[in-house]
């Protein structure tokens, strides 16, 4: 049986909530737990029998994604990873639609179709599986979440003997169910007639409608699983599995612990080991293996460091993730905290945020940062024995006194 595969990348315009780190790279690329985010993606379909081609689609430009499309080849020599440019934005099934020759070429007898700004631990074996068991065009992965943000999602009501979906609604205005879409879906092809059917519907709108205005984005949660539900031919695999929606670089900190999580399932080798003549190590930690780090220093929970990285004497890390070339110097100390690339900590300096597990995307109210990860971007130089609590650091800045509660811009 062949398979093939979707990750829907979106464009420069999108992501704009995960600055400052998406000055740097596209979103779709930052690294979480050692590796690009979808590079979890490919790690995760590269398991799923027959499946031999993953298509990247979106608006960025060509050659932002050629890199990561030549050390796929290299990290998954058995999948061929191709990009496919939107000449704009077509919406979440627009480009979908847009392709469908590419994407049903060599015929493949299912696709799967997975938003990159998601992070969990894959089921796709197991949704292949349920999928086989009932005649739906689409399987989604849902999850459940706390009744008081499920409306930030898109919600699904199942019919708790099949799991068929009942009603899907795209963020309600008022609660309709705690069971929502994790982005994640497995298609029959035949759903490219119901595509071309909403186009139609669509276009017939505006006909007969002068008022109607004409929109060319064909969105998947509203013109295409809601139709779905209410056809009965959308049904929900429901994973008990964490996951985590990376929309702010605030997310990016627990989603790196839930990747750090499934090394420990799957590949525990990934993960740095307390050694004779080492550094402690507490929980999980990822170091790559350019990285330096003092024999005095403590790693850990949940810490990734990246390449070239310098830990010096004493440093505390934890919950968080050390970018390229950054520096912690002697006795610092870096908690819940991003450290951009070719920053530097000084001695005795402390970077500290607090967690944050609510699913909240939004990062500043009334202009007052309500996020509470602390953020440095690239080149931010903190100097000797000074405090940053809470704070969101904008590239290319020196920090001489303390700061809570900010933005630095």
């Amino acid at each position: 049986m062949i398979y093939k595969a979707v990750i829907l990348v979106g464009g420069p315009s999108r992501g704009t909530r995960f600055r400052p780190l998406s000055l740097n790279v596209p979103k779709p690329l930052f690294p979480i737990a050692g590796h690009p985010i979808i590079w979890h993606h490919l790690d995760a379909l590269s398991k799923v029998e027959g499946l031999k081609e993953v298509l990247l689609i979106g608006f960025y430009e060509d050659s932002v994604f050629q890199r990561f499309i030549d050390d796929a080849a290299r990290d998954f020599p058995q999948i061929y990873v191709r990009y496919l440019r939107e000449y704009q934005s077509l919406g979440t099934a627009g480009g979908l639609y847009h392709f469908r020759d590419e994407i049903q070429k060599n015929d493949p007898r299912q696709i799967f179709v997975l938003n990159a700004d998601v992070a969990c631990s894959f089921p796709l074996n197991d949704m292949v599986k349920f999928h086989n068991t009932h005649r739906g065009l689409c399987t989604i992965l849902g999850t459940k979440v706390a009744r008081e943000v499920a409306n930030r999602f898109g919600c699904l009501v199942e019919k708790s003997e099949n799991h068929e979906v009942l009603h899907y609604v795209e963020k309600p205005e008022s609660f309709i169910s705690n069971l929502i879409s994790c982005g994640i879906y497995l298609f029959d092809c035949a759903i490219f007639g119901e595509m071309k059917k909403a186009m139609q519907n669509k276009t017939n709108r505006v006909d007969q409608d002068q008022f109607q205005v004409e929109d060319d984005k064909l969105r998947l949660e509203q013109d295409i699983l809601r139709p779905l539900a209410e056809s009965s031919k959308l049904f929900v695999y429901e994973t008990t599995d964490a996951w985590i929606q990376i929309k702010t670089p605030s997310s990016a900190v627990p989603a790196n612990a839930l990747f750090l999580e499934q090394y420990q399932k799957t590949n525990p080798d990934r993960l740095l080991k307390n050694v004779s003549g080492g550094p402690t190590v507490v929980g999980l930690v990822y170091k790559h293996p350019s990285a330096s780090v003092d024999p005095s220093a403590k790693i850990g929970p949940n810490v990734t460091i990246g390449p070239r990285a310098v830990i010096g004497k004493g440093v505390r890390i934890k919950d968080s993730i050390i970018l390229d070339n950054a520096e912690i110097k002697n006795n610092g100390c870096v908690l819940y905290s991003i450290i951009g690339w070719d920053s530097k900590i000084g001695n005795w300096s402390r970077v500290e945020g607090t967690p944050t597990t609510d699913h909240s995307t939004t990062v500043t109210q009334n202009g007052v940062k309500i996020q509470s990860i602390s953020i440095l971007a690239k080149e931010v130089t903190v100097k000797d024995e000074i405090i940053i609590r809470n704070c969101i650091v904008l590239p290319n800045k020196e920090l001489k006194t303390s700061c809570h509660n900010e933005v630095l811009m």
